[in-house]
């Protein structure tokens, strides 16, 4: 029998939180606080890696599930839940649920198109460290972070767009999935950020059958629209350089005014002030 209804906030982190130039939340501090004292989790959900969430979860000191690399998947910390989650595995203190094949996979794949569109591509693999310093103008030890990609594999594209759409058919065939970054194709198996929201939010239905839980998702990119999509309510923040994401959902989506961690801010207390969780700020 359920007895009450929690709220989940499952947030893209670069551009949503973060603030899109200097990665700061600093904005969101007070609210990341507030949401801890009512119970409600900050879920994080990116195209970072594992080392790269884990690293941003200590700043944040958040200790709830996160959703990496595009929703490839999830890392719960262990005694997160009262036991293991089925299908899942142990990795380090944390039990994982994959929805995709191991980086390995991906690029065997890539390798084979070597011959024919070698030189109108450069992998993660390929430009190293350094290069991955110098496309993204990251540090050194953000860098390598970066780089611990364990279940896609991120594409640098020099070539032409045609010769980029033959490339993307050639992966599709072999049953791989592309998905358009700011600088990079990432190269993976079917997942998204939406699949990922779903099957974590069983877990808390699952586990917790006394109550039950309502879902915010908040993004600013293409790539969290199957989020956006299967939340009951969205928070969409506007970017300084994009268009806002196209969605098909028509009712509870919230479209922010300010950008970044603002914008973050903004968006989540008008949906939680509207269900008397908190007061709106003016």
């Amino acid at each position: 029998m359920v007895t009450s209804t929690h709220f989940l906030v499952f947030t893209d982190m670069d551009g949503s939180l973060l603030d899109h130039y200097t990665y700061s939340f600093e904005p969101a501090k007070p609210l990341l606080l507030a949401l801890e004292q009512h119970h409600i989790p900050v879920i994080p959900v990116s195209s970072k890696t594992k080392a790269e969430l884990h690293h941003i979860q200590h700043e944040l000191n958040n200790s709830h599930p996160f959703i990496i690399e595009n929703g490839a998947a999830i890392y719960m910390p262990k005694q997160y839940f009262q036991h293991q989650p089925n299908d899942t595995f142990e990795d380090d203190d944390f039990w994982v649920k994959a929805f995709v094949e191991p980086r390995e996979t991906w690029q065997k794949l890539i390798a084979h198109l070597s011959e024919e569109f070698g030189n109108s591509f450069k992998t993660f693999e390929q430009i190293g460290i350094d290069g991955i310093i110098e496309m993204t103008q990251l540090d050194h030890d953000a860098a390598v972070r970066a780089s611990q990609r364990q279940f896609g594999e991120p594409v640098a594209w020099y070539g032409t767009e045609h010769q980029k759409q033959k490339f993307i058919q050639a992966l599709t065939e072999v049953g791989a999935h592309v998905l358009h970054g700011g600088r990079f194709m990432h190269v993976s198996g079917n997942c998204n950020k939406g699949l990922a929201l779903k099957w974590l939010t069983e877990q808390y239905e699952h586990f917790d059958d006394s109550s039950s839980f309502s879902t915010i998702a908040v993004g600013d990119s293409q790539n969290d629209r199957a989020m956006l999509e299967q939340a009951d309510e969205a928070v969409i923040i506007r970017s300084p350089v994009h268009a806002p994401p196209a969605i098909t959902k028509q009712h509870n989506v919230y479209l922010s005014n300010a950008m970044g961690p603002e914008g973050w801010v903004e968006g989540i207390t008008h949906i939680l002030s509207s269900h008397h969780i908190l007061k709106q700020t003016h």
